[in-house]
Parts: structure tokens; C-alpha cells; sequence
């Protein structure tokens, strides 16, 4: 056998045997003190979930994505040594016309209003 099918059939039996022991090791039934949210003993004096603002969920997905679309500008400077940076820079300008676009879309439609 060569070198990748040897190190394929490790990963695989090792991956096949980690699963294996994860199913088999957690048949200890859990007590009364270990599924209360505090292990010291304090009973919760309500409940540990709190309402989230839907608001910030929409705010934080598009900052991650705003985010990302950004680091893919990041190797732009390194673009004019290539062969050809005239293609280099119309696919910048293609990602931030996306990025611009995006934006006023999401601010058209409201999605950047935080107080109503």
C-alpha cells in the first residue's frame, strides 16, 4: 500500500474508533445536582435564558458578512504584480459595487434602524 491509503485507513479507523468510544462511555446516568444549571448547590431564582434582541442578531449577521466581504479586498495590493491587474481591479470594483449595493439595500429596507 502506498502512503495515502495508509494514512486514510488510520484516519478513518481512528475517526470510527473515537465514535465508538463516544457512544459507549457516557452510560453513566447523571444525578440530580449535576443537571441543575449551578453544581454548588443554589437553586436558580429564575430562569438563566433572557430575551434576545433580534435587532443585534440582524445587526451582528451583517457586520460578519459586511466583514467578509471586505478581508476578500485584502490581497488588492499584492494585485498589481500579477500578469494582468487590470482584471485584478475589476473584480475589486465588482466586490465593493456588491458591498456598496448590499449596504443600501439593507439600509433601504430598515435593516440598520435600531430605535424604531
Amino acid at each position: 500500500m502506498n502512503l495515502i491509503t495508509t494514512m486514510i485507513a488510520i484516519a478513518t479507523s481512528l475517526s470510527v474508533l473515537l465514535a465508538f468510544i463516544s457512544f459507549w462511555l457516557p452510560q453513566m446516568a447523571p444525578d440530580h445536582e449535576k443537571l441543575s444549571p449551578y453544581e454548588c448547590g443554589f437553586d436558580p431564582l429564575g430562569t438563566a435564558r433572557l430575551p434576545f434582541s433580534l435587532r443585534f442578531f440582524l445587526v451582528a449577521i451583517l457586520f460578519l458578512l459586511f466583514d467578509l466581504e471586505i478581508a476578500l479586498l485584502l490581497p488588492l495590493p499584492w494585485g498589481d504584480q500579477l500578469p494582468a491587474p487590470l482584471m485584478t481591479f475589476s473584480w475589486a470594483t465588482a466586490v465593493l459595487t456588491l458591498l456598496i449595493l448590499g449596504l443600501a439595500y439593507e439600509w433601504l429596507q430598515g435593516g440598520l434602524e435600531w430605535a424604531e
